[in-house]
């Protein structure tokens, strides 16, 4: 099973650390707005970040790693790899959302 941990964005610059085992539906449920908590009450559901893990551990390691990160630290970490900060889930979904 791969884990991922991923980040997520909102359109005020919200972000937002998790961790899932699967990584399309976790974001189709932020984006549909599932599940109620954090992202649900500030919109953050545009996913702009992710690392794959084989160990559930290294995965939620990682995670909390993360979030102990002042902002700036973790969005220098997401212009690493998605300078424009543009939506991930668009590889998954299309240019239409879920």
């Amino acid at each position: 099973m791969i884990y991922h941990i991923y980040i997520l964005a909102s359109a005020t610059g919200v972000l937002y650390t998790g961790v899932t085992n699967q990584l399309e539906r976790r974001t189709f449920q932020h984006k549909q707005k599932i599940v109620p908590g954090f992202t649900k009450e500030h919109e953050v559901d545009r996913l702009v970040y992710f690392e794959p893990f084989q160990d559930v551990r290294s995965a939620i390691a990682r995670e909390k790693q993360i979030k102990r990160w002042r902002r700036e630290k973790k969005l220098r970490l997401i212009h690493s790899r998605n300078p424009e900060m543009r939506d991930l889930a668009d590889d998954f979904f299309g240019n239409k959302g879920p």
